[in-house]
């Protein structure tokens, strides 16, 4: 289960930079929708939390992919979570037409390694880290957040990202205890 448990993982990490290299390779033949890698992603992440809570604690070599892996797959797979939120949040209802990207720039940047620093404090055993993070992020968006949608796009897009970090660090944490 352990071995399963870390497939699926490595599944969930490699899913968005299979998407994103496939352009690369095939000279721009192969066109892959970033909503894929969420699709790819999510279920992944169940097989992984089915896995791991079945299983003893990892040690040794497990222990380590553990960790690498649970970092990989927070840092990657949550940029596709994140712009799907983002599309289901765009929806209009009553049929006006979707508001444009955003104000907010460097999120994806920004996203990855907020991802990754809420992955190492969870793992880590830290979880005050957590509320770094947040409050850096919150202090230096803080100009910006002024601009029409800007706080709304801040609020989901963290969100999304911290809870993406989170459910793929409690699989991680399954492991390790």
């Amino acid at each position: 289960m352990v071995v399963l448990a870390l497939i699926a993982l490595a599944v969930a990490a490699a899913a968005p930079l299979i998407a994103a290299a496939l352009p690369k390779l095939s000279g721009g033949h192969v066109q892959i929708p970033e909503w894929v890698s969420a699709t790819v992603a999510l279920p992944a992440l169940g097989v992984a939390a089915l896995a791991a809570s079945r299983t003893m604690p990892v040690t040794g070599f497990a222990l380590g992919a553990t960790l690498v892996l649970c970092v990989l797959a927070a840092a990657t797979a949550g940029a596709p979570v994140v712009l799907a939120t983002f599309k289901v949040a765009r929806r209009q209802p009553d049929g006006s037409p979707a508001p444009n990207a955003g104000p907010l720039r460097g999120g994806r940047v920004i996203g990855i390694l907020e991802r990754i620093a809420v992955a190492v404090s969870i793992l880590a055993g830290w979880p005050e880290g957590i509320a770094i993070v947040l409050a850096v992020k919150g202090l230096a968006r803080y100009p910006e957040l002024r601009e029409p949608r800007a706080s709304e796009q801040f609020i989901i897009g963290t969100f999304a990202s911290v809870l993406w970090a989170i459910a793929v660090c409690g699989i991680g944490k399954a492991l390790i205890t």
